[in-house]
């Protein structure tokens, strides 16, 4: 006789203390002197990416990061076809698992305070990250932006 299918019975993320929300390290590193690797995920169709990589390397300078490593992760180049060139290879991660595992190296060996992804994450991405590099992982939108100078008191007059 063909028994019917349960539900599992572990609870769910909702129920689950340790899950109960994003941790507050997700809330955007401070930059200001902080080690960082930057990541990039892109189709074969962008042939601008070392270009954007460089850009978003100088904007993150200037928030006073460091840029310690750089990651590309293409797609299309080889396998996987014209369709899926523009989707992420993995809905946990956004990257393949050899790249997220090559990404935790990188970090691991630059002790890096955080990785900056230039494409934009979901929460769930972001968690993922996080956990498995050990530190916060970001997108570049997420960071914060550079301080500006402090305005002048209301006393205060140039003259």
């Amino acid at each position: 006789m063909h028994q019917h299918r349960r539900r599992d019975r572990r609870p769910s993320a909702r129920r689950n203390p340790r899950r109960a929300g994003p941790p507050a390290s997700l809330a955007g590193p401070d930059l200001v002197g902080a080690d960082v690797v930057i990541v990039g995920y892109f189709s074969a169709k962008q042939k601008d990416f070392a270009v954007r990589m460089d850009a978003a390397a100088v904007g993150l300078t200037a928030r006073g990061a460091r840029v310690v490593g750089r990651v590309v992760q293409r797609r299309g180049v080889s396998d996987g076809g014209a369709r899926k060139m523009t989707l992420p290879y993995s809905s946990r991660t956004l990257l393949s698992s050899g790249k997220a595992r090559e990404v935790a190296a990188l970090r691991e060996e630059s002790g890096a305070d955080a990785v900056i992804f230039l494409n934009a994450l979901t929460e769930h991405q972001r968690r993922v990250l996080t956990e498995e590099f050990g530190c916060p992982a970001v997108s570049l939108a997420e960071a914060p932006a550079p301080a500006t100078a402090p305005a002048a008191a209301p006393g205060d007059r140039a003259g």
